[in-house]
Formats: structure tokens, sequence, C-alpha cells
């Protein structure tokens, strides 16, 4: 985790449980769909910490709380130390300023019968003291102008726009109201795997420009990667491993994040040959009937008695604590060990991995 002095957003044991119940008139609660259960995490100034896991661990519900625009069942995410669960309707409206969100649909998150201006706009209605009304025109542009779409676009509406423009406009939404934290939700799994990666650099760029923090939730690990400088992996409703981008993908010490990593596309046939390609077996629970202990021992070969009695906690395993290992960092298993499952990118040996028309669209930018 980062150093909790200089977290700018501090989640601890965050839960939501959504109540199943039985009846028409008399209504009686029977269970609940813990889709988020027990989340801990920082998140630093300047920071992106990435998200990661499969479609229904939970990644959007805390992204959605994380805004609050849905109320956690328990737990608290703190905001510079105020604790933003708790807040009075007013207190948290100007919170919100600080904490925008990015949609993962471009299509429909946007009014189709609003303009871009109106829509880029629209945060200024709402406070009002960020810009006057005679500058707001000058400002839509500006922010139109910052995520590189033209000006002059200020009068037309999102259906005259292409995917990836419409994801623009929504960053440029995102950027309106000048916050320090953007939550983007899957900002570009609906979009070609070249507009991804001119969204992704957007967003890294505008992240030095404005000195943003970023929670970035995505299933694309490559994607994650590039623009992430910690890593959470989620399952069924928890973090089961997080780390800095190259400990969790260079250095996974927890089962589930080898499976995920193992899965991952490798362009060098070669290297795809040698690898070793991990298959779950299973399917993943029910979140509204969680298995005891480690919630992922149904589906992992190293799963054994103790697993199904104790819940692993989120910690550096024994094994690595007094060590300098890379693999030093949290990891909820109880048989937690490092594994090497992602071939290198190149091969003294063999050819470089073939680019993308002419340059690998998700590789990292060399530091000036």
């Amino acid at each position: 985790m980062a150093d909790t002095a200089e977290a700018i957003l501090e989640v601890r044991d965050l839960h939501k449980h959504y109540p199943l119940t039985q009846g028409v008139l008399f209504k009686k609660q029977v269970g609940a769909v813990k889709a988020v259960d027990g989340v801990d995490f920082d998140l630093a100034a300047g920071e992106t910490l990435g998200i990661v896991g499969e479609s229904g661990c939970g990644k959007s519900t805390v992204a959605k709380m994380l805004v609050n625009l849905e109320r956690p069942t328990s737990g608290s995410i703190r905001y510079k130390g105020e604790d933003i669960t708790t807040l009075s309707p007013k207190a948290l409206k100007a919170v919100r300023r600080n904490i925008q969100m990015v949609f993962q649909d471009p299509y429909t998150s946007l009014n189709p019968r609003m303009t871009v201006g109106d829509i880029i706009g629209e945060p200024y209605e709402i406070h009002p003291e960020v810009a006057p009304k005679g500058d707001r025109r000058r400002k839509v542009q500006d922010l139109l102008d910052v995520v590189g779409l033209n000006p002059e676009y200020i009068n037309r509406y999102p259906h005259q726009f292409s995917g990836g423009q419409r994801q623009r406009i929504g960053i440029a939404r995102g950027l309106a109201l000048q916050p320090e934290i953007i939550v983007a939700d899957e900002p570009v799994s609906a979009l070609d795997v070249s507009v991804q990666a001119q969204v992704i650099n957007l967003m890294g760029n505008l992240q030095s420009e404005f000195s943003l923090s970023y929670v970035f939730i995505a299933h694309d690990l490559s994607i994650v990667r590039h623009i992430s400088d910690r890593v959470g992996v989620m399952y069924l409703g928890r973090i089961v491993e997080i780390g800095s981008d190259a400990q969790i993908y260079d250095h996974p010490t927890h089962p589930y994040t080898q499976a995920l990593l193992s899965a991952v596309p490798v362009p060098d046939p070669d290297a795809r040959a040698h690898r070793e390609r991990i298959i779950l077996t299973g399917d993943v629970p029910s979140p509204a009937n969680i298995p005891s202990g480690c919630r992922f021992r149904t589906r992992c070969w190293k799963a054994q008695e103790r697993c199904a009695l104790e819940v692993p906690l989120l910690a550096v395993p024994a094994v690595f604590r007094l060590t300098d290992s890379p693999a030093k960092h949290d990891s909820a298993c109880h048989f937690a060990e490092e594994k090497h499952v992602v071939p290198a990118e190149t091969d003294e040996d063999g050819p470089e991995t073939p680019p993308t028309n002419g340059a690998d669209p998700f590789r990292k930018p060399e530091s000036p």
C-alpha cells in the first residue's frame, strides 16, 4: 500500500451487500449478494492504481462507491482524512468536485439530446463558483482542445462523433471541475485497439499536466500495466494481491493472479509455445454463496484443508518478509510463492516482439 501519510484516498474494509428477499407483502431478507466484501487500498497523490479482475468481481461497484453513486454497506472512504461516506449532501457536493468519474460506455454516458458544449459545461451549472457564466464557453472550448478535439465542435451532438472522440468528451467533462482524482471505470473497453492506445496515452499526458490521481479499472492486463504505478487484483469482492506493476506482472505470488497472467496473449510464437498455461477448473462461485476460508480455493490447484478453515489475510507472505525479493508484496494466500508466467517481450536470441503500426501502443514511454 501507499504510505498512509501521503495518501489522498484511503479505503478501509469497504463492503457493499445487496439484500436477497422473499415474499410480496411481507418481505424477509434471506441472504445477500456480497458484491464488495472487504476492500482495502490507498491512493497517493499523482499515482495511478489499476484494479483488474474477472467480470463480476466487484470492480465497478468499488468505482461507484468511490464517487458515492452507491452507498457502502459498511467501511470507510477517506478523502484527505475525511470519511466521505458520512457526509451531508451539501458537504458531499463539495467533495464530488474533486473526485470525478469517466464511464465505461462512451455511447450511453453522453446525453444524445445535448450538445457537446452543454455536456462538458453542465458541471459548471452545478458548481457555478468554478466558472462565471460568461466564461464557460471559452472554458469548454479549452477543454476540447486539451483532449485533442477541435474547439469548433462545441455545437455538435454526440452521434456526430466516433467512439474514441466520445470518450475524449467524457474525459473533458471529468476534467471540467479541475478534480484531483479521476475514477476511470473501464474507459477503453468499448473501443478499438488503436483508439484505446490514443485514449490511454491522452490520460497519461493529462495526468502529468494536471497532477491527477487515477483509479483505473479494466480487465485488459496490458493496458493496466501500461498506465498503472500499482495494481490490485480482485476476486469475488476482495483484493487478493496488490503491488507495483513490476511486482504483479513479473513476480506474482497469488495463484489467481498467475492464472490471469497466463491467459495474456503472447505475440511471439516461440515464447507462446514454451509458456505454461494455467487452466482454472470450475465456475466462479456466486457472490450470494461465497465459499468458506479462501474464496478462491474451489478453483485453486494449491488448495488444502487450511484454505477452507482460515481466511487468508492480505499481507506480505511470511516466506518473503525477511527478504529483499521483488515478490515481497501483499498477497492473500496461505501458500503464496513466486511464479513467472509472462515471458519477456524480447529475447536476445530471437526476434523482437512485433510492433503494432510501427510501435507498441501499450509500451511505457521512456522518461525524459
